[in-house]
């Protein structure tokens, strides 16, 4: 039972996180579609909607070019010359071994590489077992180097006589999601018959910004990172989308619905789907190829950064439901409404200028207006959308994935469908931690699978693998990679986890305290600041929405209680009293408020940080807090903000540093596994029913 409890903590919490990510990003897109190109606040993001660029191939590789990049005589690094060689490709893990860091010169050349050739690959890849007699199959690695190194030494590295699929997340989260891109990659152009990549969801550049990634490579490739990220979008959107061994058994990322179809998905345009979190939009297209909504690169559309002003204003309101912050993903898109009249009216205006020769952007004409999506894209979206989400149940059905914002959840009676209508007998898909690293379900005819070990903390789960031969039954191998779990007892373990798991609970805890003790004196009718048990369990549920056994928790969360087993509500907060910043200055509901969406507001930075420096200016902190402010449909003044930027620029440089500033307001001493190399879920589901104007949060 702790064991379950302590799973369900870190799983509720991971997924209020992925929700609350895809209900910003939605938000982002609305305010796309809904500002002119001259606003100051699509100015602000605009940049992480350039999705649609249409430049010439050429063109992009000679804006990823390598050659001059000079290497120095001092590196002492890992070497490549190309076309790679097995002994590189084995070298290279040796040196990631030896925390040794491969040059940003051979890291864009082989991702150059790597893109050609992607490219040549089809959408769902097709292999056989009859030539290597077994393939093994690995689940998500998120940056966890020494979970692919272990997989690499009981298993063998790739080679001819030993394929190898690997399911997609290999990013985010982890420390080392760069080293593991260049090894699999290098492989991959080694064996490019024998080595299998398919995306996950979290190669999305989205994604990365909240999760870790972007600010891994920015820390590691300060000079060149900017284009390395280009590039990885590139790459992302051309890696295939599912692998099929023997006709029989089918290796995809999340699952599927009951509208998945393997006859579309073989069919579509996957690089349009940059991100697979937003269908793609019509776009005008100037002669030179460049989509003329979208602004020029990095280095190329800076001049654009002196344009911003403070001004924040909506041309309609952003709070009701209706608008950007619905429950399901696959619903967002025919949330917003736009009469018929203006869209042609749009439309006209900008097909006239392009007429003239004229970009009308320039002329205020928004040409990416238009949120209307043919069906089959948006058809296209929904199968792209479902198979990198989506999760399976125990019931029948298909239904919407409420706990993760997209994709869908699926029943057996789906999985028996689908496996029929495609002559099927298996499907392998990744995407959920498991505690084992494995799980069979709906007739053992889907199988989970899990590669990062040690996941949510030292200790919570086991990383697996699988190995299939020619009679296509799946050999699990499990494994862990931290020798410090290997020496704990079962008991040791378990309790180290669940100790993890608390105090990572207690600070959600406390980053709601004003809803909380809300909760708690409705329940109080004579302001006693006593509650009972079942009263305090209810009220936490309430706010928290975590689906957490809270009566039994209590003796873990609550150590004082008054003789009739009351609960003082006000002296639990203090028990739980965390020390974090020292901002006794600062308003409180501001500081709350940054405890508790810390993870968006630091997405917000990073997308505001549109020349990646890990620097934003006064200016952009302020624009920062008022897009935020318009996001969580709160107040919060100028003069809260100053204090705020006040308190963290110390050297009083006119800067705001990201990194120092997310460090100041973290609440704990220590980053745990589920925080590692990216902000921690301080965004519960309460605070999206909030976000969704619920009355009774």
């Amino acid at each position: 039972m702790r064991r379950r409890y302590t799973w369900h903590i870190f799983q509720s919490i991971e997924y209020s996180g992925e929700q609350a990510q895809i209900k910003l990003y939605n938000f982002l897109g609305y305010l796309m579609d809904n500002f002119t190109p001259s606003s100051n606040e699509r100015n602000l993001i605009s940049h992480i909607f350039r999705e649609n660029e249409v430049c010439q191939d050429a063109e992009w590789e000679r804006y990823f070019c390598y050659k001059n990049i000079q290497v120095p005589e001092i590196y002492s690094g890992p070497h490549l010359c190309f076309p790679v060689t097995v002994e590189q490709a084995v070298g290279l893990v040796e040196a990631f071994r030896n925390k040794k860091q491969l040059h940003s010169r051979y890291v864009l050349q082989l991702l150059l590489e790597t893109w050609k050739l992607l490219r040549m690959l089809p959408n769902i890849s097709r292999i056989s077992t009859c030539h290597s007699k077994e393939i093994t199959i690995c689940g998500d690695l998120h940056g966890q180097l020494e979970d692919l190194l272990l997989i690499f030494y009981k298993n063998g590295m790739p080679s001819l006589e030993k394929p190898y699929v690997f399911n997609g997340d290999f990013v985010d989260r982890g420390k080392d999601s760069i080293e593991i891109l260049i090894i699999l990659f290098a492989f991959l152009l080694v064996y490019p018959t024998e080595v299998h990549l398919n995306r996950g969801n979290h190669e999305d550049h989205i994604i990365n910004l909240r999760y870790g990634f972007t600010k891994e490579v920015l820390t590691k490739y300060k000079m060149h990172g900017k284009r390395i990220l280009k590039l990885l979008q590139k790459i992302f959107s051309w890696l295939p989308l599912a692998t099929v061994i023997d006709q029989k058994v089918l290796i995809l990322h999340g699952g599927i619905s009951d509208t998945t179809d393997l006859g579309i998905l073989v069919k579509v345009d996957r690089h349009n789907y940059v991100s697979a979190l937003r269908p793609p939009k019509k776009k005008f297209q100037s002669s030179s190829r460049t989509s003329i909504d979208s602004e020029a690169d990095d280095d190329w559309g800076q001049h654009r950064l002196s344009q911003r002003r403070a001004s924040l204003t909506c041309p309609k309101n952003l709070a009701s439901r209706g608008n950007f912050l619905n429950r399901s993903l696959q619903d967002f898109s025919d949330r917003i409404k736009v009469s018929k009249e203006d869209e042609v009216k749009v439309c006209q205006q900008g097909a006239a200028l392009l007429d003239a020769g004229i970009d009308p952007a320039a002329k205020g004409v928004d040409a990416s207006f238009n949120p209307v999506v043919s069906d089959s894209a948006k058809e296209e979206w929904k199968q792209i959308l479902d198979l990198l989400w989506s999760d399976p149940m125990s019931q029948d059905g298909c239904i919407p994935n409420e706990l993760r914002g997209g994709g869908c959840y699926w029943g057996p009676d789906v999985t028996e469908d689908f496996l029929g209508k495609h002559h099927l007998q298996l499907i392998i898909r990744s995407h959920e931690c498991k505690q084992d690293g494995y799980e069979f379900c709906h007739n053992r005819k889907v199988l989970t699978l899990f590669s990062a070990s040690n996941y949510y903390d030292v200790g919570s789960n086991r990383g697996a693998y699988v190995k299939l031969g020619p009679n296509l039954v799946p050999y699990v191998v499990q494994y862990q990679a931290s020798s410090m779990t290997r020496e704990l007892t079962v008991r040791q373990s378990v309790g180290k986890t669940e100790r993890s798991a608390l105090k990572v609970l207690r600070e959600q805890l406390f980053s709601h305290k004003s809803d909380l003790i809300c909760a708690f004196k409705r329940l109080d009718d004579e302001n006693t600041g006593l509650v009972s048990l079942n009263n305090w369990a209810s009220a936490v549920e309430s706010v928290m929405r975590l689906g957490l056994p809270w009566r039994m928790l209590r003796s873990q969360l609550v150590t004082g209680k008054t003789a009739d087993s009351l609960i003082d509500y006000h002296e639990w907060f203090n028990e739980l009293a965390i020390k974090g910043a020292n901002a006794d200055h600062i308003d409180q509901s501001l500081l709350e408020t940054l405890y508790r969406h810390r993870s968006t507001v630091e997405t917000i930075f990073r997308i505001v940080d549109t020349d990646n420096s890990g620097f934003i200016t006064m200016e952009d902190f302020r624009q920062t807090w008022k897009l935020l402010s318009v996001y969580l449909k709160m107040e919060i003044t100028d003069d809260a903000i100053s204090d705020l930027a006040v308190t963290i620029d110390s050297n009083h440089d006119g800067s705001i540093d990201i990194d120092e500033f997310m460090e100041a307001f973290r609440l704990t001493d220590k980053k745990s596994r589920l925080e590692r190399g990216r902000s921690m879920f301080m965004a519960t589901t309460t605070d999206l029913s909030a976000l969704e104007g619920d009355p009774n949060v």
